[in-house]
């Protein structure tokens, strides 16, 4: 095998990154929080970590959930964002963004009782958190 090859190699793993970084800024800007509900999110923070650290330990919530917070928590401890904080309005939202989008999919999975049982939160708190996440009790 030729130097070319492992620079042919290097390049076309580093465009395919790019690639799924832009895809994955372009899909943030999409599902993003509108309005005022970004500076809701950010105001949540601290009750949505000990929300998702208390749903990540319940046993009796599917596996793939507990999995999908572990993998959420682990992510919000990295000291690297997956946009870099310079750049306007998605540099501070990533964050609150993902989370968002992952507590959807617990939602869906865990069912929206189960998600109240464990908001450690005011119940305003919790509309919010609702109205962010556009979950809502089943009838």
């Amino acid at each position: 095998m030729t130097g070319s090859f492992w620079w042919d190699l290097l390049i076309g793993v580093g465009a395919a990154l790019l690639l799924a970084w832009l895809i994955l800024v372009v899909a943030l800007v999409i599902i993003r929080p509108r309005g005022g509900l970004l500076r809701e999110a950010l105001r949540l923070l601290p009750d949505v970590l000990r929300l998702i650290r208390r749903l990540a330990a319940d046993k009796t919530l599917p596996r793939g959930v507990r999995i999908r917070l572990g993998l959420l928590l682990a992510y919000l401890a990295l000291p690297i964002d997956l946009v870099p904080d310079f750049i306007p309005v998605l540099g501070y939202a990533d964050d609150a963004i993902i989370v968002t989008a992952v507590l959807r999919g617990v939602v869906r999975r865990a069912g929206f009782e189960t998600v109240r049982a464990h908001w450690p939160g005011t119940d305003d708190g919790f509309a919010a958190l609702a109205r962010l996440t556009r979950i809502q009790a089943t009838a």
